[in-house]
């Protein structure tokens, strides 16, 4: 009975079948990103100085970021009115397309960034429409009782990906860029037949009206959760300064002097603490005090990120990323909850969408901050920047968002559905 509490997968097929396609899209998405980042960053340093190439690898997030802000609330009204199912088998199509034009610029003699950047543009559109459709799908596999355990389960489904993902990467970067693509190609297609095969009805309960009046209500509902509002604002601004992720292959190849292989590595750090984490949350996920273990994690990530900076020797900046993963996981799960559990159904992808948005903007847009800092104050001082940025959002946001501050899962579970009238 424990087994069974613990892994609910083990009772719905459903949910194992999505856990295995996000599994697998989390690798083949990281597989890609790293080859993307390295790819981008060899063509340009033979033109280029450091600080200017670093800049271009930040492009690929903001080139990934535009098309994200402009479908993704579109993509969230979608996921509450269409099988969200089936909305996941035409992103996964459209994610191996992207991935086998990338095969092919990488076989040509000089590959052209334009080319690169407007294809990472549509993985852009892509991901606008995942993040809604999967993580509103998930709640519909699953009773309510054990859903924060299935967010754990989630999480660290993920979290493996993103473990596994960017070592592949950088080794398949060491033997082949165009193969690296094609192993992406091919992960996401096993991702869109495990997606294929659940059996669940997928269709949410829409409640109709007009389309830009249910974006709104999105919006008004996630203004009006200060809770949730305070979680994913605080995410947003915490990754956006103090993400490093694209400064990544100017640490491995300027700084440590540690190859492709070792990228992928540096890729997989963040991942790792996270699993481990995610481990922990998801038989013992956290209850009481779920906010401030919130804003803690927030400050931790930020100071993880400063000793990465600093760091000149591997084995600490592994165990840096490492410690700023486990950081963001229990960040994740917390918001992830808020989200899931407090939300209804028919408003889900709509939530959803907002918080991916700010997501979004967190990872591709702080890709592009992380690439203006490194312009202007060299790759160690960007990242000194954002470590110490994050840091300080922790006090402001402590004090801007009391409620954030003392809230407990178990408590808004309760209290929060009352509030949602109309």
């Amino acid at each position: 009975m424990r087994i069974a509490k613990d892994l609910p997968f083990l009772r719905y097929p459903d949910f194992s079948l999505l856990l295995v396609a996000r599994f697998l899209s989390a690798v083949a998405m990281l597989t890609q990103g790293v080859t993307l980042g390295w790819q981008v960053y060899s063509i340009a340093r033979l033109d280029h100085s450091v600080e200017y190439s670093s800049f271009l690898v930040g492009m690929i997030g903001l080139a990934q970021f535009v098309p994200m802000f402009a479908f993704v609330l579109l993509a969230g009204e979608t996921a509450d009115r269409y099988d969200r199912r089936k909305i996941l088998i035409a992103c996964c199509v459209l994610q191996i397309f992207c991935s086998s034009g990338l095969v092919a610029l990488a076989n040509a003699e000089r590959p052209s960034l334009i080319a690169i950047f407007a294809i990472a543009g549509m993985f852009g559109v892509g991901r606008a429409f995942t993040m809604p459709a999967s993580a509103s799908l998930g709640p519909m596999l699953v009773p309510r009782e054990i859903l924060p355990r299935a967010i754990g389960w989630n999480t660290l489904a993920m979290q493996g990906g993103m473990i596994l993902g960017p070592w592949i990467g950088g080794v398949l970067c060491a033997v082949s860029v165009p193969l690296a693509y094609q192993t992406s190609a091919l992960l996401y297609a096993a991702a869109g037949v495990a997606v294929f095969f659940i059996a669940a009805n997928t269709k949410p309960a829409h409640q109709g009206g007009k389309r830009l009046q249910l974006i709104a209500e999105g919006l008004a509902y996630v203004w009006s959760n200060k809770i949730v509002f305070g979680a994913i604002s605080l995410d947003l601004f915490a990754v956006l300064l103090g993400g490093v992720t694209a400064l990544l292959p100017v640490f491995a190849r300027d700084i440590l002097h540690i190859g492709p292989d070792g990228f992928g590595l540096l890729r997989s750090g963040p991942a790792i603490g996270g699993g481990l984490m995610a481990l922990a949350l998801s038989t013992r996920p956290i209850q009481r005090d779920a906010g401030f273990w919130m804003l803690v994690s927030v400050a931790s990530y930020g100071l993880a990120t400063i000793i990465f900076a600093v760091s000149t020797w591997v084995w600490v900046s592994m165990l840096a990323l490492a410690a700023l993963g486990a950081a963001d996981a229990v960040s994740v799960f917390v918001r992830q909850s808020l989200i899931q559990i407090v939300t209804p159904d028919p408003m889900r992808g709509r939530v959803t969408a907002v918080s991916s948005l700010f997501i979004s903007a967190s990872n591709e847009l702080g890709e592009f901050e992380s690439g203006v800092a490194a312009r202007f104050l060299g790759p160690v001082g960007a990242a000194i920047f954002g470590g110490v940025g994050s840091i300080a959002l922790t006090g402001i946001w402590a004090r801007l968002f009391p409620a954030l501050r003392t809230a407990h899962l178990d408590t808004v579970r309760t209290e929060m559905p009352a509030k949602r009238g109309g």
